[in-house]
């Protein structure tokens, strides 16, 4: 049995989805966390599969996740559906529920947050609620694991035996004529394609082109279409959209009055709006985002994190430096002892060293991100985000790009408008993702000691106002227009949930340790065959004679205006491409470095002024490999290499100019 999980953004549906099937899906307490459908199994019944679409407030095909859920619905025909609502927002959720009823499929509802409004003096009606919508309904806590098996042996009783909603005739009057008017016109039509015929109806009248064009009507059907609507639209004075809107709220209030007792207002958002007070003021909010995220950076980067970090160091160069007395009593070939020491372990040991470094980062992160802050932080964005020509709901993938670009471009399918998608992609990289901690830490420990969380959070910083730069310079050239109106439902305040916050924190863990065996272990083997041998593929006596000095001493003459002519600096940009962590395990391997003397190793490479202008090269060059893979799949492998392109030129004329105006001084 395969079942849709389907509900609006924010209303626990990814939350339900873990609880179902044990998934380490992502939660967050903002909208927009799932942007593709995923699937697993359930604990409880293996033969029973969970689809988790992205959230959505309506079934129109106004953005990508729309599109997603849509589509499975129609085309994929799951089993049944399990509608979770937020019962302490109800009436809103249930406009997606009365357009869910017209498809037809066996649906369940799932009243999520049962907690929240019992503690608040509220309750429901169960059975007028489920008499007057027709489905089982299921009150359910889907945070605190309530209800759920409840829930799925309903659900599989309901599309074991395929019992559809018992009502979705909910109109009236106008729009009952105009409804049933087009449900006879288009009969035949629907019933070819395999579309129920009151959803077909009632998408024609919202003007939904996808389905007028599946239906193939005629020209005379056409007219007649628009001659039904127009009629409703002269008896009811109002426009199709809002006449079908006004149907189906109007419903939900009469539904509501008899199915619900209200609750007092909640503490959670009494709290939350004596806390918005201050956290969202008008002059108030970014100043005091930027306050929070320097003090998560200096805690990550110089109290916290480099602490664990150094630690992490020491127990790596202890296994390094047992391996290496191992090998030298078993009289190992030297050139295989080179390449575990020298290549594999100080490759993929000086990357190791940052992960709690990164984990301290995203814990910081993810307390901020469940407790509801990130979605104020969107809010607050909205007006400078929007000078650059994009709207407060950019900023989520904005924000992801923090972490990894790969995610981050993907979410931007939330984006309803392809314009502000494409200038959003092109924004993101300049975000500086987790994978380029490692090289910040490595060069500004080497050379500004006392001043390293001040250079990384000074990185950090340049990389969004170098991209709010660039997105002026688009929105006034390639990228004109107007960003789209935002709209972004602000949850309530709460207590990270623990379990949250670990399985973010084991995935960023898991996803680093994957990449450092991977992509960074096979970068490292390649840079050291390439460091240790010539073209001949005799031993090199001198590096200076290897096939990696000889590539990257012609590529070199590109950066030696930037003040890094160096051709152990170009090699280590390009593998680079690979992964970003791979800049600072090619730095080791060239230089025979262990994690504590690389530093000092990297002094015959740069001055402390050519280090900086590198920092900032390595933040604004072309992300990875997988990144600009994503960015293809977005856009096409045009749009990808321009977008390539121009981020090389940035990176370079920004590195150029910190160089050349720094040599002045």
């Amino acid at each position: 049995m395969i079942f849709a999980l389907v509900g609006n953004q924010n209303s626990g549906k990814t939350t339900l989805f873990n609880q179902l099937t044990g998934s380490n899906q992502h939660v967050g307490n903002f909208p927009g966390v799932t942007v593709e459908k995923k699937s697993g199994e359930t604990k409880i019944n293996k033969n029973i599969t969970v689809v988790d679409l992205p959230g959505i407030y309506s079934l129109s095909p106004y953005t990508a996740e729309e599109i997603v859920t849509r589509d499975f619905l129609l085309k994929d025909k799951p089993d049944g559906i399990i509608n979770i609502v937020d019962v302490t927002n109800i009436e809103r959720n249930l406009y997606l529920t009365m357009q869910l009823l017209e498809l037809g499929i066996p649906t369940i509802l799932a009243l999520n947050m049962m907690d929240e409004l019992h503690n608040n003096g509220g309750s429901i009606h169960l059975q007028n609620l489920e008499t007057g919508l027709g489905i089982p309904v299921v009150p359910i806590s889907a945070a605190k694991n309530e209800g759920i098996s409840e829930l799925i042996s309903k659900s599989v009783l309901v599309a074991q035996n395929n019992t559809k909603p018992q009502k979705i005739d909910f109109c009236e009057g106008a729009v009952h004529r105009c409804i049933h008017g087009i449900s006879h016109l288009i009969e035949d039509h629907a019933e070819k394609i395999k579309i129920p015929r009151r959803f077909a109806a009632t998408k024609l009248i919202e003007g939904d082109k996808p389905i007028l064009k599946a239906l193939n009507l005629s020209e005379n059907e056409k007219e007649i279409l628009e001659h039904i609507i127009i009629e409703m639209e002269l008896e009811l004075k109002t426009d199709r959209e809002s006449a079908l809107a006004d149907m189906r709220y109007n419903f939900i209030e009469a539904l509501c009055k008899t199915s619900i007792e209200k609750p007092i207002e909640s503490k959670e958002n009494i709290r939350s709006i004596k806390i918005d007070n201050f956290l969202t003021h008008k002059y108030l909010g970014i100043p005091l985002f930027l306050g929070i995220m320097m003090l998560i950076f200096w805690l990550t980067f110089g109290v916290i994190g480099s602490f664990l970090s150094d630690i992490l160091t020491l127990g790596l160069d202890s296994l390094s430096g047992i391996i290496q007395s191992g090998f030298l009593a078993a009289h190992i070939n030297p050139i295989v002892q080179d390449l575990v020491i020298n290549g594999a372990l100080a490759g993929v040991g000086s990357v190791l060293s940052f992960l709690p470094i990164i984990v301290t980062l995203f814990f910081f992160l993810s307390l901020l991100e469940d407790s509801g802050y990130m979605a104020r932080v969107a809010f607050i964005m909205d007006k400078p985000l929007r000078k650059l020509g994009l709207s407060g709901k950019s900023f989520v993938p904005m924000l992801i790009g923090f972490g990894c670009s790969v995610p981050a471009i993907m979410s931007t399918r939330t984006l309803a408008s392809e314009r502000d998608r494409k200038l959003t992609i092109i924004l993101i990289p300049f975000m500086s993702c987790s994978a380029k901690l490692p090289i910040y830490a490595v060069l500004s420990a080497a050379f500004f000691p006392k001043y390293a969380a001040f250079v990384m959070m000074a990185l950090y910083l340049a990389g969004i106002l170098i991209g709010i730069l660039c997105g002026i310079l688009l929105k006034g050239s390639i990228f004109k227009g107007n960003p789209i109106p935002f709209i972004m439902e602000m949850p309530n305040y709460r207590m990270p949930s623990p379990k949250t916050v670990a399985l973010l924190l084991w995935n960023k863990a898991k996803d680093f340790l994957f990449r450092a065996f991977t992509l960074i272990f096979i970068a490292s083997l390649i840079i050291w065959f390439l460091r240790t041998f010539d073209f001949s593929l005799n031993i090199a006596t001198d590096t200076a004679n290897s096939m990696l000095a000889v590539i990257g001493t012609k590529i070199s003459i590109v950066f030696a205006p930037l003040g890094f002519g160096d051709w152990k600096a170009a090699a280590a940009l390009i593998s680079g491409f690979s992964a970003k962590e791979a800049v600072v395990s090619t730095l080791a391997v060239l230089t025979n470095s262990k994690i504590e003397s690389l530093g000092s190793a990297l002094s015959v490479i740069f001055t402390p002024l050519s280090a900086i202008s590198f920092l900032v090269f390595t933040l604004l060059y072309t992300p990875c490999v997988a990144a600009i893979a994503s960015v293809k799949r977005e856009l096409g492998g045009l749009n990808a290499v321009g977008i390539v392109v121009f981020q090389m030129v940035i990176a370079w004329i920004f590195a150029f100019a910190v160089f050349q105006i720094g040599s002045l001084l």
